[in-house]
C-alpha cells in the first residue's frame, strides 16, 4: 500500500545533531535513504559525529553555533547550497540549564531565549525559501516542560518550550497555503548522555527511579522512539498534518494519576 517510510533523495538539516535526540534524528532519516547535514557548535564535533555515522556522500557537516543571526546564516547557506536545497528541517538544538528564578540574570535569560527561540526562529526564516521551493516542512523538538509545569529551577527553560510550541502553531498557520508544513514533536524522559550524566551525579540510579515511578509507562524513552515521532511528521503520508503537537514522552503530559 506504499506507506513504507522511504526519504530517499530528500535533502534534511538537523540542527544540534551530534549528540542524543538530536544524532538519533539524523541517523534514522540518513538510515531511510536522506542526504543529511549534521550540525554541531564545533568543526570537530560534527566531524566526529559524521565519522561515527559512517561517512560517506550522504551526510555534510554544517558546524557552527545558532545563537545569533550572523551565525544562523553562516550555518544555513552553505548548508543549503551544498545540499542543493531543502525538503526538512528539523530545529533541534537547544539548552536546558537549570536556575532558580531568583539566580536568574540577564545574561542566562539571554542566552536561554537566543539558542531556544530566536535560533529556531531565524533557522526557519533563513530556510523558508528553500522549503517553499520543494513544499518541504519543518519540525520543531520541544519538551515536555513547554506543555506542563515541571521542578523548580527550569522556569526560563520552560518558558522557551512552551513559546517554541506556539511558534511553531502560528508558522504552520502562515505558511499552510505556501506548501510548508510546521510541527512540534514534544520528548518526555529520553535517555541521552546528558540524562546518563545527571543520573550517575545523583548516584543509586535515583534518577532512572524518579523516571519510572512518574511516567505512566514507568520507564525512560529512546532517542530513537522519539526520531520516530519526527518520521512520520516529515513524512508525505502527513501531509495533511500541521500545526500539531506529538508527544513522544510515555504518557506524561497526558496528565499525573500516581
Amino acid at each position: 500500500m506504499g506507506y513504507q517510510l522511504d526519504f530517499s533523495g530528500k535533502r534534511v538539516l538537523v540542527t544540534g545533531s551530534t549528540l542524543g535526540i538530536g544524532r538519533a534524528i539524523a541517523e534514522a532519516f540518513h538510515e531511510l535513504g536522506a542526504t543529511v547535514a549534521v550540525n554541531g557548535r564545533s568543526v570537530d564535533s560534527v566531524g566526529k559525529a559524521i565519522s561515527e555515522m559512517g561517512g560517506g556522500q550522504r551526510l555534510l557537516p554544517a558546524p557552527g553555533d545558532l545563537s545569533s543571526v550572523a551565525q544562523i546564516r553562516a550555518v544555513i547557506e552553505p548548508a543549503v547550497s551544498a545540499l542543493g536545497g531543502l525538503d526538512i528541517l528539523v530545529n533541534n538544538a537547544g539548552r536546558g540549564d537549570d536556575c532558580p528564578v531568583d539566580k536568574v540574570t540577564e545574561e542566562y535569560w539571554e542566552k536561554m531565549l537566543a539558542l531556544n527561540l530566536k535560533g529556531v526562529f531565524f533557522a526557519s526564516k533563513a530556510c523558508l525559501p528553500a522549503l517553499k521551493a520543494s513544499s518541504g516542512n519543518i519540525v520543531n523538538i520541544a519538551s515536555g516542560l513547554g506543555v506542563v509545569g515541571g521542578p523548580p529551577g527550569s522556569a526560563v527553560y520552560s518558558v522557551t518550550k512552551t513559546a517554541l510550541i506556539q511558534m511553531g502553531r502560528m508558522m504552520a498557520l502562515e505558511f499552510a497555503t505556501e506548501g510548508v508544513r510546521v510541527n512540534n514533536v514534544v520528548p518526555g524522559w529520553i535517555d541521552t548522555p546528558m540524562i546518563r550524566r545527571e543520573n550517575e551525579l545523583l548516584g543509586d540510579n535515583a534518577l532512572f527511579d524518579y523516571i519510572a515511578t512518574t511516567t505512566p509507562m514507568a520507564r525512560i524513552g529512546t532517542a530513537e522512539e522519539c526520531a520516530g515521532a519526527v518520521l512520520y511528521l516529515a513524512a508525505p503520508k502527513a501531509s495533511f498534518t500541521t500545526g500539531a503537537t506529538l508527544c513522544a514522552d510515555g504518557g506524561l503530559t497526558a496528565g499525573r494519576y500516581l
